[in-house]
């Protein structure tokens, strides 16, 4: 599917913000679900209300999944529909900038299910966490979200669940905003690939 209304990737420092993450059942766009969305929203850097929703995929999911995130076929069977839980995360998200981890994967999955059923495109333009992590911290060898939490002393996840990569996503990207100002002064410097403050 082409996405030509896809919002913009950002390299930025916001006190508002909506940070989102999602749950499938598979990496596929065309053939897998959305299983949960979660969301939470940020005014002058404090979390100020969260959104957190399970789907009804109508199918068996599957065993690595149910492994992964907990979820299972009696959880998601007595959930809401996707069209409902979609409506009711597009209010919630209005038209502020998306933070998350590797979010370029979530915005496709969503943009496209928007486009299915609710016959619009998800347009917010975003922040990529890893995007910025890889720029930041290359003394790490991966930056995954755990590789990042684990970094920073933030607690483990046991589970891959949606709200609780939310809130640990929130925490890296404000650990990382203050990162940048301490190495590089400002984020125009960082986004230049200006030399690093005390490097020559």
């Amino acid at each position: 599917m082409n996405r030509l209304k896809k919002g913009k990737s950002l390299i930025e420092d916001l006190k508002d913000y909506t940070v989102v993450d999602i749950e499938t059942t598979g990496l596929d766009w065309n053939f897998n679900k959305i299983l949960e969305i979660s969301a939470l929203k940020v005014r002058d850097r404090k979390v100020v209300s969260e959104f957190s929703k399970i789907i009804n995929p109508h199918e068996k999911i599957p065993y690595f999944i149910k492994n992964l995130t907990g979820i299972n076929d009696e959880m998601a069977s007595n959930s809401e529909e996707l069209i409902d839980v979609l409506m009711d995360f597009k209010e919630f998200l209005g038209n502020d900038i998306i933070v998350g981890h590797n979010v370029n994967f979530d915005i496709n999955f969503l943009y496209d299910n928007f486009i299915k059923e609710l016959n619009e495109p998800l347009t917010n333009d975003f922040v990529d966490t890893l995007k910025i992590a890889r720029r930041l911290l290359k003394e790490l060898n991966h930056h995954r979200l755990d590789d990042i939490t684990d970094y920073f002393n933030i607690e483990a996840r046991d589970k891959h669940r949606a709200l609780n990569d939310c809130v640990l996503t929130n925490k890296i990207y404000l650990h990382m905003c203050e990162i940048v100002y301490d190495r590089f002064a400002s984020w125009e410097n960082f986004k230049n690939n200006k030399i690093e403050r005390g490097i020559q």
